[in-house]
């Protein structure tokens, strides 16, 4: 009897990291396919098939195609503010932010990245909600540099970082899908973050 919430919990974690590995495998399952026959000819029964599971059960973790690709880049935003919260000490936050950014661009190899990047642009329904994402995202790591640097007087301006470095990033998106991949992704990033930092650091106005 005494072991019994002892049991309970471990029983919970093993459900929880079994729904966490389904969900990966829906999810990697689902970027193959979608890779390989494009997005609108991937059907939800092919991807179910594809991960082991019913066409119910996938319902149970995604609500839509379109999820799975908005997921992918969640867990890439989850990496970048983990990123954040473990970075060394020292930096300023928008090298911070800037320094987390390449580190988890560079864990994705150039070529998947194109064709994830050209994925998400096929689905008008993906891209609509990727604007909200931004917002999410800014928030996101506003609040992860807040825990760095708590003092209340820099709020501000660390929402502000937050905010342009979002910009930064969409604009490096842009780029990167226009070039057609012609230059990698984090030497667009490392080129805009260093630009921005550098007309902030400045201070210079001009006519």
């Amino acid at each position: 009897m005494g072991n019994s919430g002892r049991d309970d919990k471990e029983g919970g974690g093993l459900r929880e990291r079994k729904k966490r590995e389904t969900k990966k495998r829906i999810t990697e399952k689902g970027i193959a396919l979608f890779l390989k026959n494009g997005f609108d000819h991937t059907t939800l029964d092919e991807i179910a098939a594809a991960a082991g599971i019913s066409r119910r059960t996938f319902f149970y973790y995604f609500t839509s195609k379109d999820e799975i690709l908005l997921s992918l880049q969640s867990g890439i935003g989850e990496m970048l503010t983990d990123a954040v919260r473990k970075a060394s000490a020292g930096s300023a936050p928008i090298d911070t932010v800037r320094d987390a950014v390449v580190s988890v661009c560079n864990a994705i190899p150039s070529k998947d990245m194109i064709k994830l990047d050209r994925l998400m642009r096929t689905s008008p329904s993906v891209q609509a909600r990727k604007q909200a994402y931004y917002v999410q995202q800014e928030g996101e790591i506003y609040e992860a540099l807040k825990e760095r640097w708590p003092e209340p007087e820099r709020s501000m301006a660390l929402r502000i970082v937050a905010m342009l470095s979002v910009g930064a990033i969409r604009i490096a998106g842009d780029i990167f899908n226009q070039e057609k991949g012609a230059r990698p992704i984090v030497e667009l990033l490392e080129e805009i973050f260093g630009s921005l930092a550098k007309e902030v650091r400045s201070g210079d106005t001009h006519p």
